[in-house]
């Protein structure tokens, strides 16, 4: 049986079985080449954060999927540049030094928190990830509703997410499936063009 619950900081130790999950869900992704000590880090930042989270999913104790999330993103991203910058730094050094493209496209990430400054209050669901052979599920679906509960939308605009336009039509599917709406369409500055979705407006 699979249930939903929300992570505690207290368990930062099971960080690694996440960014595990991470990289099963994306192989060949850029977060996910650079490393799972890279995403370790990302997703203790997420923890440590009080106001952000992770959200997870399991079957009878198996780590099914979770949603990382955030009610305050560009601060979140501030955050992490402060705190974790060394670390960051020193996990995904391998991975520069096998693509060098890598130095700038990650530098061009941590931009995010200048970049996604909205006026209104909302909540980014950053990253959603479910174990590649419980697809089908409704696991996802059922994270996603987690999340929606969670979020008070008198007091916040909207759930935000964002993901690639392109050769993604189920993904992008699964999002309208579930309530989203399509915001705007845009091109990142490595060219890949992106969605934007919104619920709750």
């Amino acid at each position: 049986m699979v249930t939903v619950r929300n992570m505690s900081e207290s368990e930062k130790g099971s960080i690694r079985e996440l960014s595990r999950l991470h990289v099963r869900a994306f192989p060949g992704f850029f977060l996910t080449q650079l490393g799972v000590g890279f995403l370790d880090a990302l997703y203790k930042g997420y923890l440590s954060d009080e106001r952000s989270g992770i959200i997870v999913a399991e079957d009878d104790g198996r780590l099914a999927g979770f949603i990382a999330y955030s009610y305050d993103y560009p601060n979140f991203y501030k955050g992490l540049i402060k705190n974790q910058l060394f670390r960051f730094a020193i996990c995904s050094m391998g991975a520069a030094i096998r693509h060098p493209s890598f130095i700038k496209r990650l530098l061009g990430a941590f931009k995010k928190s200048d970049s996604v400054v909205k006026t209104e209050k909302y909540v980014e669901l950053a990253s959603i990830c479910v174990e590649p052979d419980m697809g089908k599920q409704g696991i996802g679906t059922m994270l996603i509703d987690h999340l929606k509960g969670m979020v008070d939308l008198s007091e916040y605009a909207y759930i935000n997410l964002e993901t690639d336009a392109e050769n993604n039509d189920d993904v992008n599917r699964f999002y309208v499936k579930n309530g989203f709406k399509l915001a705007r369409s845009y091109f990142s500055a490595e060219g890949r063009k992106m969605n934007e979705y919104r619920f709750g407006v």
